[in-house]
């Protein structure tokens, strides 16, 4: 996370350094500073709480007084498209770091997987005759909702349930023609070999996920390819995000996917222990996922502010200082309330015993 937050400040000081605006203090983290040092006129800092990080420019609080020497120095008296480019380098910095990850992995001649959402979604593509699901009355299309009292949002959910209850009877709620089925289904039980050689006995309803599977991979032909494929791969990648936040906020997919801090050092933890490569790809995909996410039209996200930089622009005049104050409380709320419900769902997911493996 610190290296994440690292290159997307640097994004804001380096832009703004370039537009000649005067830059105070570049802090990683935030709350009291723990260390610093001055060098010219930017104070640099590692601040108390690591969860973020700020570039403080002259002239960016509303009411501060300005000195008429360092006066066109300042953050407010640049011209609307220059703020939007100081804000909007943050986020872009953080894609084009996923995008130097991917095009240093497509250059070694390794795949880049990106999810396919449209088939991680526990939607039936096709039921298989003389299977326990055909027999229950499953048809393609259905989406299956929930199985016994847990929420299934993805297809791996699914799959990960009726494989450990084999011979034993499953409630399956799912969703036809906009409505909700109850289906009673006993899965199958199917004698396998498990990675190990040792043989087991799994659950199987008898239905398939059509489509190419769950990643699109993603290659480079050669090294002068790997560029260019990049390019493809980063921006696969980024609109796999916003489809994602598009399904949260449409309830397709649950709240109670959405994860904290604690998750991420989990999973962080278990993508360096499997290997450079994993953890660089855990990076790239954590890294994009910033950049989109600060894109979003809320206050106090980057989104937010070239959101009412934008009807400055239209308008011809900035907004009152009254109403970005209220934007801004409002934008701290909602992000505050989001950190705590991640936090939560951390948390459950520890103590359930359900966190990812």
């Amino acid at each position: 996370m610190g290296i994440l937050i690292l290159v997307h400040e640097l994004g804001h000081f380096l832009v703004a350094k370039v537009s000649g605006v005067k830059v105070l203090k570049f802090s990683l983290g935030f709350g009291p500073k723990v260390i610093g040092r001055q060098i010219g006129e930017t104070e640099y800092m590692l601040s108390a709480f690591p969860l973020g990080g700020y570039v403080k420019m002259l002239g960016e609080e509303a009411g501060e007084e300005l000195d008429e020497a360092d006066k066109e120095r300042a953050f407010n008296q640049q011209s609307v498209t220059k703020r939007i480019l100081i804000v909007l380098a943050g986020p872009l910095f953080n894609v084009f770091l996923t995008y130097i990850i991917f095009t240093s992995v497509l250059s070694m001649g390794l795949p880049v997987n990106v999810p396919v959402l449209s088939n991680i979604l526990p939607v039936i593509d096709e039921v298989q005759e003389g299977y326990p699901a055909s027999e229950a009355g499953l048809k393609a299309g259905d989406v299956v909702v929930k199985i016994g009292n847990k929420r299934i949002d993805t297809w791996f959910d699914m799959v990960n349930i009726v494989v450990k209850n084999p011979g034993r009877k499953l409630d399956f709620v799912v969703k036809r023609d906009g409505k909700l089925l109850n289906l009673r289904i006993i899965p199958q039980s199917v004698d396998e070999v498990d990675p190990a050689g040792t043989k087991v006995i799994i659950g199987r309803i008898g239905v398939k996920k059509l489509g190419g599977g769950f990643f699109e991979s993603i290659q480079s032909d050669s090294v002068l390819d790997a560029p260019v494929k990049g390019v493809v791969a980063t921006y696969k990648m980024g609109f796999f995000v916003v489809d994602s936040i598009k399904m949260l906020i449409t309830r397709q997919v649950s709240l109670k996917n959405i994860s904290g801090p604690v998750t991420i050092l989990q999973e962080s933890g278990k993508a360096a222990s499997a290997g450079l490569l994993t953890y660089f790809m855990f990076m790239a995909l954590l890294s994009v996922n910033l950049g989109v996410l600060n894109l979003l039209p809320v206050p106090i996200l980057d989104g937010g502010h070239i959101f009412m930089f934008l009807i400055e622009g239209i308008k011809g005049k900035p907004l009152s200082e009254k109403t970005i104050a209220i934007t801004q409380k409002i934008g701290l709320a909602l992000i505050l309330l989001l950190m705590v419900f991640a936090l939560y769902n951390d948390f459950v997911r520890i103590f359930s015993g359900n966190s990812t493996s």
